[in-house]
């Protein structure tokens, strides 16, 4: 028997005893002596000007480049020159050393992940993670606790300035199978006792169980709020056609993840839990981080690293294109000028919240439809069932009805019959066994008009728009 199916038989205080124990093991990951030192470090420079965080990153970049050239084998094949600050120019500095390097394509790293591990840095300080699979499978990688406490250190000052404090109570929707599917009554979350977070099932959200969370919503212990968009946004509408809005004050602030933030996912929840969101932009390669604001807009954090836009569209007002990223806080595998595979809209004006350096008005990730189950259920964020299966290239989930999906499957080497299921296995974990499941291997996956994959087509789970009337031909 393995640890969920273990999990899922145990009583809820037991669960929740090992959501705590669990709970304090990543406390301890996250928020470390580097953690502090580094969150102490970009705090010290709230306000400083655009010059003094060009000043910032040209030194982190050379510290980068130097250290790419002579210790990660795809650089050092590059024979790069070594590199200086330009202490007189901190921008065009930058500019001088982001053009010794190529744009890094996703199929290069695909080619040959390995060859960008940084060889200083030890095998037992390296952590092994996944890239985000935005063509529906996931590439290795490889970090360092310092990349996971510089990125929390980023996402902690965006919460702080907003009155938030670690261990604050809060409420959590992710992806974690905290409540076994079986279940059919309250209480559709568990508490994590040593983080003061209450994490919601996603998978319990049906018409009949949404009642129990709204509840849940008004007489839990709170804070803030975090987690996928698509999922708090079904609980805000739930909230609002129920008439049960929040009281202003009760939630200081909303802070999204893992998905993009559509705008009426935006009106919704802010009108529901009487809160303003904070969006993030980040990724699992530790490649960039943008924080928002109080003007709904994205802010890079230039202290972890440079973005760059390839302009396909420009006016005096923005430029718009494919985004490049550099990245300072991947010391084990160092991205340079990686084109992460998303859009953004990069301001030529200065934000009106007043906070200086660059700022984006949208940067446009990946938007997915829902799966929807026999039982009224909505499922989103499917992209977890592939994330261990690294024999698939890329896959897709399709819908044109409640009662079945299809899942296009692009095997890599190494797909066989315990492959197929375990996939099948992650599949009924989420959506149950009243759901017809039939796997389909192909060739490859078509691309949207716009060139964009999407994980997830249902006729009947789409993404509305902020109209309210159907996509159809893509995503954002």
């Amino acid at each position: 028997m393995n640890r969920d199916a273990i999990y899922a038989r145990l009583p809820i205080a037991l669960q929740e005893l090992a959501c705590s124990w669990a709970g304090w093991r990543r406390y301890r990951v996250r928020f470390t002596p580097h953690f502090e030192k580094t969150l102490a470090a970009i705090e010290a420079l709230e306000g400083v000007p655009l010059s003094g965080l060009h000043a910032y990153q040209l030194r982190r970049l050379v510290t980068l480049a130097n250290r790419a050239r002579l210790h990660v084998p795809h650089y050092r094949a590059m024979d790069l020159p070594a590199f200086a600050a330009n202490a007189e120019d901190p921008a065009k500095g930058i500019r001088e050393i982001l053009d010794a390097f190529p744009i890094l394509e996703k199929q290069t790293y695909r080619d040959a992940p390995e060859s960008f591990l940084a060889e200083d840095i030890p095998a037992e300080r390296r952590r092994k993670g996944k890239t985000s699979g935005t063509t529906g499978s996931a590439l290795p990688l490889w970090y360092t606790q310092e990349s996971l406490a510089e990125e929390y250190a980023v996402v902690w000052r965006l919460r702080r300035r907003q009155g938030v404090r670690l261990r604050d109570p809060h409420f959590t929707f992710g992806g974690q199978m905290i409540v076994p599917l079986a279940q059919a009554k309250p209480p559709f979350w568990r508490t994590n006792h040593y983080g003061h977070q209450t994490l919601f099932s996603l998978y319990h959200m049906t018409k009949e169980n949404l009642p129990a969370y709204v509840e849940a919503m008004h007489t839990l212990p709170v804070t803030y709020v975090e987690g996928y968009p698509s999922s708090i946004h079904l609980l805000a509408r739930a909230m609002l056609d129920a008439g049960r809005p929040l009281e202003a004050g009760r939630v200081k602030a909303i802070f999204p993840s893992s998905e993009s933030l559509l705008a009426f996912h935006r009106r919704d929840i802010e009108e529901a839990f009487a809160a303003k969101i904070y969006d993030r932009y980040g990724t699992s390669e530790f490649a960039v981080a943008m924080t928002g604001c109080s003007e709904g807009n994205l802010h890079v954090d230039m202290e972890f690293g440079v973005v760059e836009v390839e302009a396909t569209e420009e006016t005096d007002d923005w430029v718009r294109g494919a985004l490049l990223v550099t990245g300072f806080a991947n010391d084990a595998t160092p991205f340079i000028r990686y084109r992460i595979g998303d859009v953004g809209t990069r301001s030529k004006r200065p934000c009106p919240c007043g906070r200086p350096g660059e700022v984006f008005l949208d940067v446009d990730g990946r938007i997915e439809d829902y799966v929807v189950t026999p039982d009224g259920r909505w499922i989103g964020r499917m992209d977890h069932v592939f994330k261990e299966q690294r024999e698939i290239a890329e896959a897709q989930i399709l819908q044109d009805d409640a009662s079945a999906i299809e899942v296009l499957i692009v095997p890599r080497g190494g797909f066989d019959v315990a492959a197929e299921a375990a996939v099948m296995r992650e599949i009924r974990m989420r959506l149950g066994d009243e759901i017809r499941v039939d796997l389909r291997r192909v060739e490859g996956i078509p691309r949207e008009s716009n060139g964009k994959f999407r994980a997830v087509k249902s006729r009947v789970g789409r993404q509305p728009t902020q109209s309210g009337v159907s996509e159809d031909g893509g995503e954002g």
